[in-house]
């Protein structure tokens, strides 16, 4: 994050796991006060904003954080999101469909493996 001159370096890991935190704790207060799910929060400082969004995908709920300075507006950070989410949603491949897994089918090929490792 550029700031006043220098660099300060973001822990990314500690980001991603406040983040996820902050969106479920948000998810639950909502669902216990009987409102619609939050799908974003912002937080417009004197001289940074953070923008905090979770978002669906084939593959699962990704979140998505936006620290951006006084220069730049929110809706300017709403619509290149937006277009981000858009381009993740329609990258992402498709889920595979579930084989469901025979038994007998599993053990032949554990025994078979099993086999095949131990030389036997």
């Amino acid at each position: 994050i550029a700031q006043h001159g220098f660099t300060r370096a973001l822990d990314v890991m500690s980001a991603a796991a406040l983040g996820a935190g902050i969106v479920a704790s948000a998810q639950e207060l909502a669902r216990i006060i009987s409102w619609p799910p939050f799908s974003t929060m912002v937080h417009q400082g004197t001289r940074q904003g953070h923008f905090l969004a979770r978002f669906d995908t084939p593959r699962g709920v990704w979140i998505g954080l936006v620290v951006f300075g006084q220069e730049t507006t929110l809706g300017l950070v709403q619509l290149f999101f937006q277009r981000l989410v858009r381009d993740l949603q329609s990258a992402a491949p498709p889920v595979a469909e579930r084989q469901e897994v025979l038994a007998a089918d599993f053990e032949r090929d554990l025994n078979t493996s099993l086999r095949t490792l131990f030389g036997r």
